[in-house]
């Protein structure tokens, strides 16, 4: 495959994330079509994020756990067992704290 990707591939990839939000695609085909049609440009996915990772991000950010909680809009008993290890980050709040372990929390602002 060339370095860059083809307009046909580009195509093929936003087709796909179209069917993904929707449910018509599930997350492991997608990934596959993105990284095949891709390549190095693909996205990056979300990293796992560990119970200790996610408590010291938040002491990080000078966060509490209700604060937090609002930022990844979900409960702060979800964030207290995030940060026990009772539960693990997925999806869409797994990416937001990669986002704030990465670039901190001005980046959600």
């Amino acid at each position: 495959m060339s370095a860059k990707p083809s307009r046909m591939d580009r195509e093929l990839v936003e087709m796909a994330a179209a069917q993904r939000r929707v449910g018509l695609m599930d997350e492991a085909t997608f990934q596959k079509i993105t990284i095949r049609h891709l390549g190095p440009d693909a996205p990056r996915t979300a990293e796992p994020i560990s119970a200790e990772e996610i408590r010291q991000t938040r002491e990080q950010e000078h966060l509490s756990q209700a604060a937090l909680a609002r930022y990844l809009n979900v409960t702060v008993g979800f964030v207290s067992q995030l940060e026990r290890g009772a539960r693990e980050a997925k999806g869409p709040v797994r990416a937001l704290l990669n986002v704030i372990r990465h670039k901190g929390i001005e980046a959600l602002l």
